[in-house]
């Protein structure tokens, strides 16, 4: 019977050096039989299992180290040792296992693939750099791991499904727009020639049978909004703070904006003397320009904000770059912890009963509108940077109201106190 090697540890494996000369040497590790370390004269360091296959001898590689552990390389020989037991050859089957993975990419196209191919012609068309980012994120975080080695003509709608499910309730939004990505690859390869028939990611008549309507999922997604009732003495405690981020905050909730367009200002965007912000294109969710009235009181509260010559941000951070998304957050939490330590409530979406938070600032505003005012839904719409109406709507309404907006919106400002 062969002699056992001793089970050597994961330390005294990484002790392990060349003896010298100019051959290679193996070391007999242990765990496993006949697993060796081959150490070569430049220092490099290799896994190699010895072991009989029918009636040849073979030095099976299982990876370099450190990439692989010790661990891992006992795992990958006990792997190995099982297949042979089983009459199968590691070498042969690893040999025949890259033949079909290249076979399959000769005859077909790779989802993976087929994501790099179209995103590399179409991400310019994108102006927004965060939208680009984001399109790249979902599809490798979420799809490439499910169906990134699959090819994109064996794809059908419960693979899609597949990718969809895990988030489909937690995650909607980003599902939602998974989904209509996954579709746009797919569609690009339809078109290309690399797949036929349905596309699997279309929603309608397929995989709305398959999963909740978006109505049902996204009942939690909304973002908690401050109430009505409280939004006055939230406002009077956001303005007793000071800081950068308060300052951000307080111009946030009086424009009824969202947070990466307040901290990603610059002051060549506004004409305080017209009382105009104008936000390019490039910054806007929408990929469109989007004007914003500004009120008496917030030119009064930019004209107080420092400026520095070397940095052309309205909001910026400490260390000169923009704030950060955790800012404004932090900001209204530190709000809801100091109502909390006087014995109050804190400021709670009056519905889900949880914080409010930035992005809920814009529903309270548009409460406001429908349920104080008798301004037209379409111009709170506007002011939200929403899109508005059908597209034919949109083709004849070409004004974005401005004027009349600046109305509602210094009664908004009234509303919170903000004079």
């Amino acid at each position: 019977m062969p002699k056992q090697a001793r089970e050597m540890s994961a330390l005294e494996v990484k002790r392990l050096t060349h003896p010298g000369g100019r051959h290679n040497a193996a070391v007999a590790v242990g765990g496993v039989p006949g697993l060796l370390l081959q150490i070569l004269p430049s220092g490099v360091k290799t896994w190699l299992l010895r072991a009989t296959v029918g009636t040849s001898r073979r030095d099976i590689g299982l990876g370099g180290y450190p990439e692989v552990s010790l661990a891992a390389a006992r795992d990958r020989a006990r792997e190995a040792r099982d297949m042979i037991r089983r009459g199968i050859d590691p070498v042969e089957e690893r040999k025949a296992a890259k033949a079909a993975l290249v076979a399959a990419r000769k005859r077909g196209l790779l989802f993976r693939d087929a994501v790099d191919l179209y995103l590399a012609d179409k991400l310019d068309a994108f102006r927004n750099d965060k939208h680009k980012a984001q399109w790249r994120s979902t599809l490798d975080n979420y799809a490439k791991p499910m169906i990134g080695d699959m090819l994109v003509g064996d794809i059908v709608v419960q693979d899609v499904q597949r990718v969809l499910k895990p988030i489909w309730d937690t995650k909607h939004e980003t599902a939602s727009r998974l989904r209509g990505r996954i579709e746009s690859v797919l569609a690009w390869a339809t078109v290309n020639g690399h797949r036929t028939g349905d596309n699997p990611a279309r929603w309608a008549g397929n995989l709305k049978e398959l999963l909740p309507i978006p109505a049902k999922a996204a009942k939690g997604d909304n973002q908690p909004a401050l109430s009505l009732a409280d939004a006055p003495a939230w406002f009077a405690a956001l303005r007793q703070r000071e800081g950068m981020g308060s300052r951000a905050l307080e111009f946030l909730t009086i424009c009824a904006s969202r947070s990466g367009e307040v901290r990603g200002a610059t002051w060549d965007e506004f004409d305080l003397k017209a009382g105009l912000w104008t936000i390019p294109a490039a910054r806007m969710k929408m990929d469109r320009e989007h004007r914003v009235a500004l009120t008496a009181e917030a030119v009064t509260l930019l004209k107080a904000l420092p400026r520095f010559e070397d940095n052309p941000l309205v909001f910026p951070a400490v260390r000169g770059g923009m704030l950060s998304d955790m800012t404004l957050s932090a900001t209204m939490k530190r709000l809801h912890e100091a109502e909390i330590a006087e014995g109050r409530k804190g400021w709670l979406d009056r519905q889900s009963g949880r914080p409010a938070v930035p992005h809920g600032l814009r529903s309270t505003f548009r409460d406001w509108a429908a349920e104080h005012t008798e301004y037209p839904r379409e111009m709170a719409e506007i002011a939200l940077a929403h899109r508005v109406g059908s597209e034919v709507e949109r083709a004849y309404l070409r004004s974005d109201m401005v004027e009349k907006r600046r109305a509602m919106m210094a009664d908004w400002a009234k509303f919170l106190g903000a004079k």
